[in-house]
């Protein structure tokens, strides 16, 4: 089995498994409680905080441990939001490519009078600073823009666009699960202001992840009914979880640069191969991606079956983001830059991983091209534009 499937999730360390074996066990008290069990465990709590903010360039006190990136990017844009309605600035910039963590978020605060501006992101999947520029007004309080795509893999000019949101005097939100851990991320050179991470885009443990927050940055609570987090995130720490998650963000940014150079070589030798199966093409940027991620359309098929038959073969892969698979809607980060629905529907993403070998990349290759030739002997769409029907678009 050849698992390319990274950006939905990693697999566990064997470091953060026995990280989070060993604490199971011997660090197992309440973090909130004064006994000598519950200390121990608030010790390991501190100390992961402080890992996980000196991994990312942040202080101990600006960490909020959470379930996830989508709670962590919940709280942060609420938070803004609250902030910005309390100064009568009710004005949000976004891009129309965001997780739908976002997204969501952003459409229930419009239904509550916020105002909300979608930046297109064009064919190469980047975000224009100078569009993020033009789009801030006087009543603007957030800027939100993820740090990589979690479908098309491209890494947009963060450091640029929090730049321009410092100088304008507004708060800047990055979403940056998929860009943890896999490409330098510093909050301060970035000029970030509030950051989303999850542990397992990195090879830590699901349901566990953290909100970075400026000092000064005041927080909104999404959940009451404790003094956890300073206040700010009720609910008792999954000490285990957040050891784990420190472990492998360590042990991931320790690991970078040799794994992103071998992951690079892996995936532009995968953009390679598939660009020789006519028709097809590669969504976003070539260059500004991230390390592992290889996204194609291939025109005149449906996306779930080259999933279905690329699993008989065993390749484990995706048309998109994880948490919509069940739609059968086109990808509304492909129909951003500007794939047509019918072209949209035929998609792949291949998110590999450091352990990725060229066997597997040319198995890979060899896999889709027999697929695609398979689906398409039977596929009425690619009749009709064989036989001139219709005009092809790739």
């Amino acid at each position: 089995m050849i698992y390319a499937d990274n950006a939905a999730t990693t697999k566990m360390s064997d470091l953060a498994l026995d990280t989070m074996f060993s604490i199971m066990k011997e660090g197992w008290g309440n973090p909130s409680s004064l006994y000598s069990h519950g200390q121990k465990a608030k010790e390991i709590l501190e100390k992961a905080r402080e890992d996980v903010a000196g991994l990312i360039g942040a202080t101990p006190r600006e960490i909020v441990f959470t379930s996830g990136g989508s709670e962590a990017d919940n709280q942060a844009i609420r938070s803004a939001a609250e902030a910005g309605r309390a100064k009568g600035k009710m004005h949000i910039v976004s891009s129309a490519f965001e997780h739908h963590a976002v997204l969501h978020t952003l459409e229930a605060l419009k239904k509550e009078g916020f105002k909300i501006t979608l930046l297109d992101v064009h064919e190469n999947g980047i975000v224009d600073p100078s569009e993020v520029m033009e789009a801030i007004r006087d009543d603007t309080c957030l800027v939100t823009i993820m740090y990589a795509n979690n479908e098309i893999g491209t890494v947009q000019p963060i450091r640029e666009i929090g730049a321009i949101c410092r100088a304008r005097k507004v708060l800047f939100h990055t979403d940056a699960v998929q860009a943890i851990g896999h490409i330098p991320v510093n909050v301060v050179d970035d000029n970030i202001d509030l950051l989303s991470a999850s542990a397992h885009k990195f090879h830590g443990p699901k349901g566990t992840g953290f909100l970075y927050a400026k000092k000064g940055v005041k927080l909104t609570n999404l959940i009451e009914g404790g003094a956890q987090e300073r206040g700010k995130r009720a609910g008792t720490e999954n000490v285990p979880g957040i050891a784990a998650m420190a472990a492998a963000l360590k042990e991931s940014i320790s690991s970078m640069p040799e794994n992103a150079a071998h992951m690079a070589i892996m995936r532009d030798r995968l953009i390679r191969g598939l660009k020789q199966i006519p028709h097809s093409a590669l969504n976003g940027d070539e260059t500004k991606r991230l390390p592992g991620n290889v996204n194609f359309c291939f025109e005149g098929i449906e996306g779930e079956s080259l999933l279905l038959l690329l699993d008989d073969k065993g390749i484990c892969a995706s048309s998109g983001s994880a948490c919509t698979s069940g739609s059968l809607d086109p990808s509304h980060v492909l129909l951003a830059i500007g794939r047509v629905h019918d072209v949209a529907h035929g998609s792949l993403r291949l998110s590999i991983g450091e352990d990725v070998t060229e066997a597997e990349i040319d198995s890979i290759i060899r896999a889709v091209g027999e697929v695609v030739e398979y689906l398409r002997g039977f596929s009425p769409i690619w009749r009709d534009l064989m036989a001139g029907k219709k005009k092809f678009i790739l």
